[in-house]
């Protein structure tokens, strides 16, 4: 099960730190096992959240996750973005912003720099809306009885999450944005506009992005139910419109993954400068550490890690919602990674044994029903 999940990981990892002797030498390679590490410290929460979605989605889409999956997210996020944000931001051509990449590697960077504020905000939002999403819904296990409780009946407020998301929006973009340091620490400047844009930028995406998978994903809870009628009534007109349905339910759910993923990796590449400002040994170090977390997830929906650790979406989802605060105060102020790192690994642990603890509760002396009634609190 190990092997046959994380095989690609294993594999590529060996070539690409090959690779990475041979083009750069030992330095290169320390690099590149430096940056695997980093990101895969930082998307943990990640690997958690996708498994989430990724469970819902048969053994094909599973295979396309894996595959033009990790296409997108090494080619696309971490290669091919930096140099798009570049060729927006300092309004330049594709073919310039490569050069620029290539043969100029200290303004290439400092360019993404200075357009991390817009990333951040976009970025931020996006994952602030699946933490409030989260929090105000009213779900059957609770981790956080005393906090979640109270949410969730605030959460029968429609549209409370976009509400509290522009608030927050609103005083980032008057605070944090108005006086964000230069790339040479020497003045500051007025970032409020392009913070509130690329916000709501962020926001609008997810609206229409989960709205879409969502709406997919419940017809097709829909179309199932009516099959299931139809096959006890030895009838087959229900089979075909639940495949169709199921494709298209299963590729806005791919597309609400890779959004997610992308929004994951912009503190990642934005990190990575302090370590590397090569393009090709950062995707290529980055890129080895999202082939993990990709396998990791596919792992975690394998063994049924979810369902049998109940707390542990509730860790993944805290750390999410910790990450888009980080975001959004780097506009301004400067965090470690290794902070931010640490954040999502310390949450997501206590989730974990939170769930020991509750599983072995559940499997105490006179608990011979095995019923997993609602659990208050696990921490």
């Amino acid at each position: 099960m190990l092997l046959k999940t994380f095989g690609w990981s294993f594999a590529i990892t060996a070539a690409g730190l090959a690779l990475a002797g041979v083009l750069w030498g030992w330095q290169g390679l320390a690099i590149v096992a430096i940056l695997s590490v980093l990101e895969i410290s930082l998307s943990f929460d990640n690997a958690v959240i996708n498994a989430g979605i990724l469970r819902k989605m048969n053994a094909f889409w599973q295979k396309i996750f894996l595959t033009v999956g990790i296409l997108i997210a090494v080619f696309g996020m971490r290669l091919v973005f930096p140099i798009v944000i570049v060729a927006i931001t300092a309004k330049l051509g594709p073919l310039e912003a490569v050069d620029l990449a290539i043969n100029d590697k200290a303004r290439y960077e400092e360019l993404v720099t200075a357009a991390h504020p817009a990333i951040a905000a976009f970025g931020g939002m996006f994952l602030l809306m699946i933490f409030l999403d989260f929090i105000f819904e009213d779900r059957d296990i609770k981790w956080l009885a005393w906090l979640e409780k109270p949410l969730a009946r605030l959460g029968k407020l429609e549209t409370l999450s976009t509400v509290v998301a522009l608030v927050v929006l609103l005083i980032t973009a008057t605070t944090l944005a108005t006086a964000v340091p230069v790339h040479d620490g020497v003045g500051t400047v007025d970032k409020a506009t392009t913070v509130l844009l690329a916000g709501i930028g962020g926001l609008v995406t997810y609206l229409i992005v989960g709205g879409i998978s969502g709406f997919f994903e419940d017809r097709l809870e829909q179309e199932e139910e009516e099959a299931e009628e139809e096959a006890e009534k030895a009838s087959a007109k229900g089979g075909p419109s639940v495949v169709g349905l199921a494709g298209k339910a299963a590729f806005f759910l791919f597309l609400y993954l890779e959004v997610i993923d992308a929004s994951f990796s912009f503190d990642g590449v934005i990190g990575a400068f302090a370590i590397t400002n090569d393009i090709f040994v950062m995707a290529l170090g980055l890129g080895i550490g999202a082939m993990y977390i990709r396998s990791l997830t596919v792992f975690l929906v394998r063994k049924g890690t979810l369902d049998d650790y109940v707390y542990l979406e509730h860790g993944a989802h805290y750390a999410i919602g910790a990450l888009a605060v980080i975001l959004l105060i780097t506009i301004k102020h400067e965090i470690s990674e290794v902070v931010t790192g640490l954040i999502g690994v310390v949450l997501i642990g206590l989730s974990f044994w939170s769930s020991v603890v509750r599983n072995r509760k559940e499997a105490g002396p006179g608990d011979g029903s095995g019923a997993k009634a609602e659990v208050s609190s696990g921490v």
